[in-house]
C-alpha cells in the first residue's frame, strides 16, 4: 500500500479520532485539522441570552462550546501521534451558511445548513485555507460513514456500510475534483466498530463522549436577532384569518405544534409559508400530501446528465424513508420527480437526493 500525506478533519468526536488513528495505524504521514467557525456575534439571541431567554449556543456543531472542542481535538491528535492545527474561518462560515440559512429561513423555506457547509465550507474552504497554513497532503479524510469509488475516472459517492448511521444525504453537494481528493475511512464501519476501534487504540473517552445532534442545539429561531420575523397572520386553506402567528422563521411545513390555535375539529398543520405575504397556511393532514417534486440546484454525482425518464429511489429529508419516483429530465434547471405514492410534508429548501441502490445518482433542493 502506496503511503500518503492526509489532513483529517478533526471535530474533537469519536468519529473524526477514530478516522485519524486508523490511518496513522496504516502507517501514512496524518496531520489533524479543525476549523474554527464560532462567532458569538454571529448569533445574536444566543449570545445575549436571547429572546428565548435560555442562555448561549451549547451542545451543536455551532456553538459557545467550541473551544472545548477544539482542545479535545489537539489532544485526541497528541495522543495518537500526530501534528494538529487549527484553520479559521468564521467569517467564511458566517457568510457562506449563517447568512443562507437566516435569509432561506426569512423567505419561507426551510434549508439544510449541513448540506451546504459541507460543500462550501468543511469539504471546501477548509482544504483550501489547510494548504494555504503549510499543510500539504495528497487526500482530505473525515469521519463521515460514506463510501467514495472510482468508476471508469467519475468519482462515485455511495451510502455507508451502516444503515443508522449513513451520511450520504448530506454530502451529495460535492462535486468531482472534491470526491477525487476526499477518504471516508469509516464508510465500512458500523458505529459500533468504530467505538470499539477507539476503545482498543486507547481512546475510550472519545468513544463515550455524547454525540453532537444537530446543527445547533435548543432551536433554529435562537440564531435570530429579537426583532426577526414580524407576526402575521395564520390563514386556512380558504384564506380565512384563523391566529396569528409569532413569525415564519418559527415555523416549518409539517409542524403541528406551537400554532397557538384552538378549537378546531381536527389536528391542523402548516401546509405553506408565504413570506410574500408573511402568512402561515395551515390544513388538514391530507393537504400535506404531494404526488411529485420540483428540484433546483442539481448536482450531478454518478450521472452525468438526465436525457430521458427513469425510475430512481429519493429520500426528501435525512430519516424519510427512500420511496420509489419516475424522474423526468430537467427544464430550465428545474427536474420534477413523480412519487409511487404521495409523500408527506415536502418541504422548500430541503434536499432531495437520488438513489440507485447504495449509490447516490444526484441530489438538489426541493423547489417550491
Amino acid at each position: 500500500m502506496k503511503l500518503l500525506k492526509i489532513a483529517v478533519g478533526m471535530s474533537g468526536g469519536v468519529d473524526s479520532t477514530t478516522a485519524a488513528w486508523l490511518l496513522k495505524n496504516q502507517g501514512h504521514e496524518v496531520t489533524g485539522v479543525t476549523m474554527s467557525v464560532w462567532d458569538g456575534a454571529s448569533a445574536p439571541s444566543a449570545a445575549a441570552g436571547g429572546n428565548c431567554g435560555c442562555g448561549p449556543l451549547r451542545g451543536g456543531c455551532y456553538g459557545a462550546d467550541e473551544p472545548e472542542d477544539i482542545e479535545k481535538a489537539r489532544q485526541f491528535a497528541k495522543r495518537i501521534g500526530i501534528k494538529h492545527i487549527t484553520v479559521d474561518l468564521r467569517a467564511e462560515y458566517k457568510s457562506c451558511v449563517l447568512d443562507y440559512f437566516r435569509s432561506e429561513y426569512l423567505a419561507g423555506r426551510t434549508p439544510n445548513p449541513c448540506v451546504r457547509c459541507n460543500r462550501l465550507v468543511k469539504l471546501g474552504l477548509l482544504l483550501e485555507r489547510t494548504r494555504a497554513a503549510g499543510c500539504d497532503f495528497d487526500f482530505f479524510a473525515t469521519g463521515h460513514y460514506a463510501r467514495i469509488e472510482n468508476r471508469a475516472g467519475r468519482f462515485v459517492l455511495k451510502k455507508g456500510a451502516d444503515p443508522r448511521k449513513d451520511q450520504s444525504y448530506f454530502l451529495w453537494g460535492l462535486g468531482q475534483a472534491q470526491l477525487s481528493k476526499l477518504l471516508f475511512p469509516l464508510g465500512e464501519l458500523t458505529k459500533r466498530e468504530v467505538c470499539a476501534a477507539a476503545r482498543d487504540a486507547d481512546l475510550a473517552d472519545a468513544a463515550e463522549q455524547p454525540e453532537s445532534q444537530d446543527f445547533v442545539s435548543g432551536g433554529y429561531s435562537r440564531l435570530f436577532s429579537a426583532n426577526a420575523g414580524a407576526p402575521g397572520p395564520v390563514l386556512d386553506t380558504g384564506g380565512k384569518i384563523i391566529g396569528e402567528h409569532k413569525g415564519i422563521i418559527h415555523y416549518t411545513v409539517g409542524q403541528r405544534k406551537g400554532m397557538g390555535i384552538s378549537g378546531n375539529k381536527e389536528p391542523l398543520y402548516v401546509v405553506e409559508i408565504d413570506a410574500a405575504r408573511n402568512a402561515v397556511i395551515v390544513g388538514p393532514k391530507e393537504k400535506l400530501l404531494s404526488g411529485s417534486i420540483r428540484v433546483s440546484e442539481l448536482n450531478m454525482v454518478a450521472l452525468r446528465e438526465i436525457i430521458e425518464p427513469f425510475t430512481a429511489r429519493v429520500k426528501i429529508r435525512q430519516q424519510h424513508a427512500h420511496v420509489a419516483a419516475v424522474i423526468q429530465p430537467p427544464e430550465n434547471g428545474i427536474l420534477r420527480a413523480d412519487f409511487a405514492t404521495p409523500q408527506f410534508a415536502v418541504t422548500p429548501g430541503q434536499s432531495a437526493v437520488f438513489y440507485d441502490g447504495d449509490t447516490v445518482l444526484f441530489g438538489g433542493v426541493i423547489a417550491k
